[in-house]
């Protein structure tokens, strides 16, 4: 009866301390100046749109760089970046067309995804996912492609293109199989760090060890590589929440280095996560970004909303550009104005 008793009463704590977790998440500065409703971009019935990476051009334009896939097809062979250009954030967009797909005989041969935009030194750099089908374990029952994910680079002097693109990825998994990112690496986030070096974050699986997300950061002093991981490597990581992390988006503001990141079990799995550093290396407890999908916008309580992206106007955060699920498989981008005349010295 005692074991029971004890057993009942560690439950109750745990359920209890997952409730005060849940109800202490503080928002961040961000938070409260987020606008209360958003607007959709890219709908359309016949695919799919996720992962919208926007930027200016110098006439003022906004540039968004989309993930794409035809209906009946899958994220994780099938996917496409697409480009459309419009006068505000807002809309309306036209679309462009797929600029960037799979190489065959590549090593990103099938799949394109997530793609993140920078102007970095009166450059266009993208960073995307590629992948190689060909190339997939088969010891895991789902998601057996997802072995062969690695982060791309593509450069270009305009947003319309041409993209250079490289015959290996920017940030391989380790030698070493066992390692936290020997499986896949994905998800990446450019910065120009104050020092002048280049730092892609990017997010890896460790499916061999703890079978956890968690994002890592390697450096360069150029901006086409080589890139060299951090020594102590993962840097985001909340093993002690039970929940985990992805789809970091990193960036240097305000004489601090910030993070938006997806929250996977920490808090809720449906809000965004917000993260601060002196240095880029170590990073804060966690406080809320964006709260859910439907807070902002007319979509179900369950509905995901993630894949942040910052649009950026003379140095200052302007917009958030998430993807956002809604019915029907009918998923598309989502943005969310940032009113900085909100934010307190």
């Amino acid at each position: 009866m005692l074991h029971k008793i004890m057993s009942f009463s560690l439950v109750f704590i745990s359920l209890f301390t997952v409730c005060a977790q849940q109800k202490d998440l503080k928002d961040s500065w961000l938070t409260g100046l987020l606008a209360e409703k958003g607007e959709f971009i890219l709908q359309t019935k016949d695919s799919t749109v996720w992962g919208c990476a926007p930027i200016y051009d110098d006439e003022g334009k906004v540039h968004v760089y989309y993930s794409t896939w035809a209906k009946g097809e899958h994220w994780l062979t099938d996917s496409k970046i697409g480009h459309a250009v419009a006068d505000q954030p807002e809309g309306p967009y036209k679309k462009m067309g797929i600029i960037m797909k799979g190489r065959k005989g590549k090593w990103d041969a099938h799949t394109i995804h997530n793609p993140n935009i920078s102007r970095v030194d009166g450059k266009y750099v993208m960073l995307y996912i590629g992948n190689d089908t060909l190339k997939q374990d088969n010891w895991r029952i789902k998601a057996k492609a997802a072995n062969t994910q690695r982060v791309g680079m593509a450069i270009s002097d305009s947003p319309y293109g041409p993209w250079k693109r490289f015959d290996k990825p920017v940030i391989d998994v380790a030698t070493d199989s066992l390692a936290w990112d020997g499986y896949c690496t994905v998800n990446p986030s450019f910065m120009k760090h104050p020092n002048g070096e280049y730092w892609i974050y990017y997010r890896a699986w460790d499916r061999r060890n703890d079978d956890r997300r968690k994002t890592g950061v390697a450096m360069s002093k150029s901006l086409e590589g080589p890139y060299v991981k951090y020594k102590d490597n993962p840097v985001i990581d909340f093993p002690e929440k039970g929940g985990q992390t992805e789809d970091p988006y990193m960036f240097y503001y305000n004489g601090k280095f910030h993070c938006l990141i997806r929250d996977m079990g920490n808090y809720d799995w449906l809000s965004g996560l917000y993260l601060e550093s002196e240095d880029g290396l170590h990073w804060s407890a966690y406080q809320r970004s964006h709260h859910k999908g439907s807070h902002y916008f007319d979509v179900c309580e369950k509905c995901r909303y993630e894949r942040v992206q910052v649009l950026w106007k003379d140095g200052h955060p302007e917009y958030l550009f998430n993807a956002i699920m809604r019915g029907n498989r009918e998923n598309c981008g989502a943005v969310l104005k940032i009113d900085l005349s909100k934010l307190k010295d």
